[in-house]
């Protein structure tokens, strides 16, 4: 089976969210699945997706804390600032964490570890929806 379709997610304010229950909806064929993989591809440049800790909510202001610090908005050395001071800052945060994610399909279920879930990283302070292109194949039952 393969499938592929492409997920609006609803906007967010800048931060880490965690988008497992958005992704898991508009994928119900998933459940189907007895093994296989799911990618996922953030279609934007100024956001990004990653895996970690879903249990404790000061991980995504710590997150959030941390890459604020590491790539400021204010930096003097920033030339790419056309849509405001964290427009190259964005990108920056983008490229380091990156805009997709394979994921292990089992059971019906996404393979992930108990206290693992999938983050949208949002960078711009005024940013709309974003889209994921989702591409699953996998065995069914």
């Amino acid at each position: 089976m393969w499938l592929q379709r492409e997920i609006r997610l609803k906007p967010r304010a800048r931060g880490f969210h965690l988008i497992d229950d958005e992704i898991l909806r508009a994928l119900p064929e998933l459940t189907d699945v007895r093994v296989g993989l799911l990618h996922l591809w953030l279609q934007h440049t100024s956001a990004s997706l990653t895996v970690n800790e879903n249990a404790d909510p000061l991980v995504r202001g710590d997150f959030e804390a941390f890459f604020r610090r590491a790539v400021p908005d204010d930096a003097p050395y920033f030339k790419h600032t056309y849509e405001g001071p964290d427009d190259m800052t964005a990108h920056i945060k983008s490229s380091l964490l990156g805009v997709q994610l394979t994921l292990p399909v089992t059971a019906g279920r996404l393979a992930v570890g108990t206290w693992q879930g999938l983050y949208l990283g949002e960078h711009r302070e005024h940013a709309g929806s974003r889209r994921v292109l989702a591409t699953l194949q996998g065995q069914c039952d």
